[in-house]
């Protein structure tokens, strides 16, 4: 989990307000799921308190604590209005995934990735199988959580942010962490992770199907997003030997296709590139010795931070 961020800050001088940014970054990925969103939040955060009067800033006892608090509000308010837009939107969605900091983009047209303050921090809290639950609960309880388990903000803090009393904020974070326990699977050291999603790509490079078969858990199951930008599975893939079956049709569909090991979201991760262009970014979760879940994100809008050659 990240750590208590500096919200009792004082003073307004530039460095201490811009120094919040990186805080911010962190905290709007968590929230929405989308660093392209979480770049847009920080950004408007921004404009709000520089709209303000140099009186009414100094006027502030803790800029990082109003920063926050203007932040967690316009991402309740995004996460309200996503549900209905996520209706709309074709086929699945997965959250943005995120390069190993080492390999985050830069030196981009549209600078997202290339100042260092951008670049989430990569722990248990961004892995993509937490983000998808968190995905899966109330605006109100993602806040609530989010802030309070993982930024360790008090409730008092979270119920100026999302509006309720604390007693309703605990109730929120309380029915969240319930559904990060059922949902969580148990724990493969990060090496075993490794070797088995190093295990995956060389069956999906031979097409053994025999191999993806004894990798994949009977009842994993695999997702894909393209956005309806490109060509990607509209509904999950139920089952390890059909999966098997997809992905080994998938090399051999995609001759020029090269997959190289990544960092996804913290965890061992596969990347495909297309003459040195990312064009789709593997995220997996293992159980044991198996793949229970994959996730392929190739909607080119969410590929933004990783490198293009």
């Amino acid at each position: 989990m990240t750590d208590h961020p500096a919200h009792d800050r004082s003073g307004a001088g530039l460095s201490a307000i811009i120094g919040e940014r990186r805080h911010l970054i962190n905290l709007a990925y968590r929230l929405l799921g989308s660093l392209t969103e979480a770049e847009d939040v920080v950004q408007e955060t921004y404009a709000r308190w520089y709209a303000m009067s140099p009186q009414e800033r100094d006027a502030i006892a803790s800029p990082g604590a109003w920063l926050t608090t203007v932040a967690g509000r316009i991402c309740l308010n995004l996460l309200s209005s996503a549900r209905a837009r996520r209706e709309t939107y074709v086929g699945e969605w997965i959250p943005e995934p995120l390069p190993d900091p080492a390999e985050w983009a830069t030196g981009r047209p549209d600078g997202i990735g290339a100042d260092p303050a951008d670049r989430v921090t990569l722990d248990e809290s961004v892995s993509m199988a937490f983000l998808v639950v968190l995905e899966a609960m109330t605006p109100a309880e993602r806040v609530a959580f989010v802030l309070h388990d993982v930024f360790r903000y008090s409730f008092a803090e979270v119920a100026e942010i999302v509006g309720r009393t604390p007693a309703a904020c605990r109730q929120l974070a309380s029915s969240a962490r319930r559904r990060i326990r059922a949902s969580r699977a148990a724990a493969t050291p990060a090496p075993r992770q490794a070797e088995i999603v190093r295990e995956f790509k060389r069956a999906w490079e031979a097409r053994d199907i025999k191999a993806l078969v004894g990798l994949l858990d009977p009842g994993a199951t695999a997702i894909a997003d393209g956005g309806g930008l490109v060509r990607a599975l509209l509904r999950p893939i139920e089952g390890g030997e059909r999966i098997a079956r997809h992905f080994a049709g998938l090399a051999a569909g995609a001759p020029g296709l090269t997959l190289l090991e990544r960092t996804v979201n913290g965890r061992p991760g596969l990347i495909a590139q297309q003459d040195g262009v990312t064009v789709s970014v593997f995220a997996f979760e293992v159980a044991g010795d198996r793949i229970t879940r994959i996730w392929a994100v190739r909607n080119p809008g969410k590929l933004h931070a990783w490198p293009t050659g």
